[in-house]
């Protein structure tokens, strides 16, 4: 299991998160409209914390009780690729101020909510006021599986350029032509922040999902409409925490992935979650509170 200083929160103790996660296992079956899957690890006490639906990458094996928040991405006129961040704003909540960093998006309220767990919720780059680097850029210590990103010098800003034979990459794991990964950070530039670690692909099938195409004639309107604005050029990206254990998967990583039917998926060695970056899903899910405002 890859370490982690952040997975046990400090002021939850090991213990206490440890049976919080193994419980939520068997709460993700609960439904909500049927198409929301609940857990309820945390409490909703705290800044920022409680009931919050997201957008995710579906979590389709394995232990993991739900699947990872995808992040919303643009490219720059510069052909860069930055991540977008809800604008923070105050509201009010039972008579206290809060401040929030939430959005319309393709008709979805995206909000920093959604990143609120594993420990992340502590991190800098997830504080809704923050005042964070919004740029994707290249992980320094990327998978030998992914040769081409060993050149790339760490903290690169990622861009369209290193991604142009995404139609037909491939690294030996899977099948070739669906999609190029790279491993990247997020929010996570300036003194003491820590590294949110996001992963990136660029595939031919992410203007499809957003266009209803083919296999993905029956996803929900909804969805299309979300991943059709938070997506650009083929590109999406999401934050790369298995929500079993906090462990860091990856996709077309490890050969061994195979053995799970997940050479083309998102793979988690640590316990064998399996995420399909290609079903996007509405859950919801109980975000952990912020440190108090």
């Amino acid at each position: 299991m890859p370490l982690d200083e952040d997975k046990y929160p400090g002021e939850t103790g090991r213990r206490r998160f440890v049976k919080g996660v193994v419980g939520s296992a068997a709460l993700a079956s609960v439904g909500t409209g049927g198409a929301a899957a609940v857990n309820t690890v945390t409490s909703a006490a705290g800044g920022g914390g409680g009931p919050t639906q997201y957008i995710a990458i579906e979590n389709t094996d394995g232990p993991a009780p739900r699947g990872m928040p995808i992040v919303p991405l643009e490219v720059t006129d510069a052909g860069e690729l930055r991540g977008l961040f809800p604008e923070a704003s105050t509201e009010t909540v039972a008579g206290v101020e809060r401040t929030v960093a939430e959005m319309d998006l393709g008709g979805t309220t995206y909000s920093s909510q959604w990143f609120q767990y594993c420990g992340l919720e502590q991190y800098q780059g997830v504080q809704p006021e923050a005042d964070a680097d919004n740029m994707l850029r290249a992980s320094a210590s990327p998978p030998p599986a992914y040769d081409w990103q060993q050149d790339v010098e760490g903290d690169t800003v990622l861009t369209v350029d290193m991604f142009e034979d995404y139609e037909t990459w491939g690294n030996g794991i899977g099948n070739e032509g669906i999609g190029k990964p790279a491993s990247a950070t997020w929010r996570s530039q300036g003194e003491d922040a820590k590294t949110i670690p996001v992963q990136v692909l660029r595939s031919p099938k992410v203007s499809q999902m957003a266009n209803g195409e083919g296999e993905f004639s029956d996803l929900p309107s909804s969805i299309r409409n979300f991943i059709d604005a938070a997506t650009e050029q083929d590109f999406m990206a999401w934050i790369n925490k298995c929500t079993h254990f906090c462990c860091v998967p990856g996709y077309k990583q490890l050969e061994g992935s195979a053995n799970f039917n997940a050479a083309d998926e998102v793979y988690c060695q640590c316990h064998q979650s399996v995420y399909d970056p290609f079903s996007p899903t509405q859950v919801q899910f109980v975000a952990r509170p912020r440190p108090d405002e």
